[in-house]
């Protein structure tokens, strides 16, 4: 069975972070694993509270499971220090991990912020050249590439910008505003648009992760870049169709919609 890690923060609401990590790896098929980077007290309608991992401790969690289970893929989410960025980019480097995927989670859907400026600096210094694929949002990928995202025109400016930059392939997301949840993919092959069908669901907590996640688990199970995107794209738009609504905030969505086994069955009666 392939595998993968997830490298992120954990959400005590389950609906982004490793919880929605986890989720996501197990229903696209590869056994998952975790290195925590922060504890999170947040829930569908803000953070509260965030209590980072020490740099010695992640270190520890990601020798424990590079010397045991190498992953086939590595998913980085949410880290909020300068430090526990340097301490996963020695990690990767000197295990020389595979198919990483960098998510630049800086804020949450809620509206908090995430990441400390000095860690999206570090981030960009150490996470990015050695990432197969990097997935920012447009505020995100505005942060990365310095420049104004308005329309689509500038979605490929942005994006061929910060491949260029960094060296790494780019999934920019259209879903703030630009376009209807379309997702333009610029690697060395050049460009390719990912055209999607915005679903009317407010309970978007945790696409992000999701979607780093599905993609990492595509490229674990051997699928190239482009393929492992539209899976994955697949994959998050029957989550969100599944139409699941829980809680007071921005919800989180239906991870486990395929999931028909007998093990799943609600009892009758």
């Amino acid at each position: 069975m392939k595998t993968a890690l997830t490298i992120a923060g954990s959400d005590s609401c389950g609906g982004a972070g490793i919880q929605a990590d986890i989720k996501t790896m197990t229903m696209n098929g590869v056994y998952a694993m975790s290195a925590i980077t922060a504890l999170t007290a947040q829930n569908t309608t803000g953070v509260r509270a965030i209590m980072e991992a020490s740099p010695d401790f992640l270190a520890q969690q990601l020798d424990a499971v590079f010397e045991d289970i190498f992953p086939d893929a590595v998913k980085i989410g949410m880290v909020s220090s300068s430090e526990l960025v340097q301490v996963i980019a020695d990690k990767l480097t000197f295990y020389k991990a595979k198919n990483i995927v960098a998510d630049p989670v800086m804020v949450a859907t809620s509206g908090s912020a995430l990441i400390k400026t000095d860690a999206i600096k570090t981030l960009t210094e150490r996470i990015l050249p050695i990432a197969t694929l990097v997935t920012p949002n447009i505020p995100e990928a505005q942060v990365l590439s310095g420049l104004d995202i308005k329309n689509k025109d500038d979605m490929q400016r942005a994006a061929e910008k910060i491949c260029s930059d960094f060296g790494c392939a780019v999934l920019l997301k259209g879903g703030h505003s630009v376009n209807d949840a379309s997702d333009l993919l610029c690697s060395r092959s050049g460009f390719e648009w990912f055209e999607g069908q915005r679903i009317d669901n407010p309970n978007t907590h945790g696409t992000g992760c999701t979607l780093s996640s599905a993609i990492a688990s595509n490229l674990a199970k051997g699928f190239s870049l482009g393929e492992s995107v539209g899976r994955a794209k697949q994959y998050i738009s029957g989550a969100l169709a599944a139409m699941l609504d829980l809680g007071k905030g921005s919800g989180p969505m239906a991870h486990a919609f395929d999931l028909k086994s007998m093990f799943a069955d609600e009892k009758q009666g």
